[in-house]
């Protein structure tokens, strides 16, 4: 007798599946030493119950990205990284669900895993570190919301900034954040400090009251005359520079507050630590990094909600859009301060636009 039909049935969805799980390849990026990317062809992931598919549409470049892994913090051993590491601001389209908590079709900012990357067209996640974004607005844009609310995690640490003087050490993605924030918060002087001239410029577009170029001008003193000799509340180091740290020391009043944001590359050292500063100013520091904390995803959504209602724009710190192919230029335009750029995005898969 022949094969009964649900036999051949169940061996013929089985080839199926193998065919989909192995015969659909996927491109990705990954370091294969230091400031030195590849590409490499992967089998697109499968998402197993109570996970998604997304297709990845935009990507951008993290200051942590550079400072802690591209400019060479691994050691030459564990090269090459796994594929898509290291970027982690990622958004893109759900494309398969195997849960109820996520659509087909809808967009989402989505949060990698440790040892996951986006620098690939595909990645399967969890509801949980999944952040559906509107329907309207380009997807290049609303990648910007991941960083932006990371700083919202910190400047929510600061307490109440109504009324006070705030000093942005750095006017990268992250700075520029911090001097957006903070003004819409109510801060009566936001001064971003920035060697580079289109980020001065657009720390002024966004909200800082003003600027300081510390490449030639002295910084303390211009903060001096800036306040009127009242001095800083509050101050942000945002530079990823192993000198922000005894600097902001230097700038913040006394009994004021400093918010450490910075991650200082491969040492993770600072270059110095003025003790007696320390001492005499009485600062209240505060290390913030909300990947640490029990929450990762909850001021991300309240970015995205702020987003959607007008409050703040992060898209208007997007500044270069760049195929995935250009993956090494995007990260070395970065990494080298080029052609001005602020926050850098590579269009994966489209980009997102039909």
């Amino acid at each position: 007798m022949g094969v009964k039909f649900p036999a051949v049935r169940k061996k013929l969805c089985a080839r199926r599946s193998f065919f989909e799980r192995c015969c659909f390849k996927l491109k990705a990026a990954r370091l294969v030493a230091p400031q030195t990317f590849d590409f490499v062809e992967l089998d697109e992931p499968t998402p197993v119950d109570g996970e998604a598919k997304i297709r990845i549409e935009a990507t951008s470049v993290c200051g942590s990205d550079i400072h802690g892994i591209y400019h060479g913090a691994t050691p030459e051993e564990d090269y090459p990284l796994a594929p898509g590491v290291p970027c982690h601001e990622i958004a893109g389209t759900i494309v398969e669900s195997k849960t109820d908590e996520l659509v087909e079709g809808q967009r989402a900012i989505v949060l990698p895993t440790r040892g996951m990357g986006g620098l690939s067209e595909y990645l399967v996640q969890t509801p949980d570190r999944v952040l559906p974004v509107p329907d309207w607005g380009g997807i290049d844009e609303w990648v910007m919301c991941q960083h932006t609310g990371t700083v919202l995690y910190s400047v929510k640490q600061m307490g109440n900034v109504a009324g006070k003087r705030i000093a942005v050490l750095g006017q990268g993605g992250i700075g520029l954040s911090f001097s957006m924030l903070t003004e819409k918060m109510g801060a009566a002087q936001v001064i971003g400090i920035d060697p580079v001239e289109a980020r001065r410029e657009k720390a002024l577009e966004i909200g800082a009251t003003n600027t300081i170029d510390p490449s030639k001008d002295d910084m303390y003193e211009a903060l001096e005359d800036l306040t009127g000799g009242e001095g800083i509340d509050i101050v942000v180091d945002a530079t990823g520079d192993p000198e922000g740290f005894g600097q902001s020391l230097k700038i913040v009043k006394r009994w004021g507050t400093f918010v450490s944001f910075s991650l200082t590359g491969s040492t993770g050292k600072i270059s110095e630590f003025p003790h007696q500063e320390f001492m005499f100013k009485a600062a209240t520091i505060i290390p913030t990094q909300v990947a640490a904390t029990s929450q990762p995803t909850k001021d991300i959504r309240e970015m995205i909600a702020l987003k959607e209602r007008g409050w703040a724009d992060p898209g208007l710190l997007k500044s270069h859009n760049v195929g995935f192919e250009d993956v090494q230029t995007a990260y070395d335009m970065y990494a080298n301060h080029e052609d001005g750029v602020i926050k850098v995005v590579m269009e994966l898969n489209g980009g997102g636009k039909s």
